[in-house]
């Protein structure tokens, strides 16, 4: 199980310690099945050792106490935290030193270097997204494009990037897309019908030109999501939008060579489902 110093270091990073004990399990069983033939035939059931888990690539860390999650789940309890999470990695920096039975470590090497990899990739990718836009006072922020039962995790490592959380799921707010309007009829039914059955939820939609933009503004949302806009109609919404407070947020199709143009317009958020579901990993390995 988790130690109580670590459960505590987990929930101050906003994680579920339950769900997340659930799905180290579940990773550990997936990867070990019934046994791990390969230690069990070279490694003596008394040996202990000491491994480290060090950085092979510049990137900003996330998991560090996910990773030692899994190790005190698989029998390993003596563990040193040298990184901490949002931290800035270098080649053959130490992150965190484990010490227990070669054979417990040996059978959680990889479900803990395959979540840790995992979250320290979104963490740099959104960092070098966030620096991107540095000074223009727009923020990035991350989608639902998220991995089926990674979803808490992989936004937390978007915040230790540096970027913000929208929606965690379906129930924190309103976002009214074009299949909702299609179907509604207008986005001022849609815009009204949401209000009507949920008053007070905040209330945020996606518009593809400056006559739906004019529309959405005649119902006040709290926000609107500028979906594929191009620079020009970008400056136009902003212009348009000013008086108002409704936020402004774009998305679709942005990448690191044209972010800081749309943030430069003056949106509020920037929606990035790149940092989520096309990360790649940051290259972690452990070392005895």
């Amino acid at each position: 199980m988790i130690s109580a110093s670590l459960t505590e270091r987990l929930k101050a990073q906003g994680l579920d310690v339950v769900a997340l004990t659930d799905l180290i399990k579940d990773a550990l069983a997936e990867d070990k099945a019934s046994e791990d033939k390969t230690t069990l035939a070279t490694i003596d059931s008394a040996q202990t050792g000491t491994a480290s888990l060090k950085s092979r690539q510049n990137g900003i860390v996330a998991g560090v106490n996910v990773a030692a999650a899994v190790f005190e789940i698989a029998g390993v309890t003596e563990i040193e935290f040298i990184k901490k999470c949002g931290e800035r990695l270098a080649p053959g920096e130490k992150i965190l030193a484990i010490t227990g039975k070669t054979r417990a470590i040996l059978s959680s090497e990889r479900v803990a270097l395959n979540l840790i990899s995992h979250l320290s990739g979104i963490a740099t990718t959104t960092k070098n997204w966030v620096e991107r836009i540095a000074g223009t006072g727009a923020v990035i922020r991350d989608t639902r494009k998220t991995n089926p039962g990674l979803r808490e995790l992989e936004k937390f490592a978007v915040r230790m990037g540096g970027g913000e959380n929208h929606r965690i799921n379906l129930a924190d707010g309103a976002l009214i897309k074009d299949n909702h309007i299609a179907a509604a009829g207008s986005i001022t039914d849609a815009i009204s019908n949401v209000r009507r059955q949920y008053p007070g939820l905040p209330v945020e939609v996606e518009v593809d030109s400056i006559a739906q933009l004019e529309e959405a503004l005649k119902s006040s949302p709290e926000m609107i999501l500028l979906d594929n806009m191009s620079i020009a109609d970008t400056k136009k919404a902003v212009s348009l939008t000013r008086d108002s407070k409704t936020l402004l947020e774009s998305s679709g199709g942005l990448t690191l060579e044209s972010v800081r143009g749309y943030a430069e317009c003056g949106v509020d958020y920037l929606a990035v489902g790149a940092i989520t579901h096309s990360a790649p990993i940051l290259d972690i390995g452990l070392d005895f």
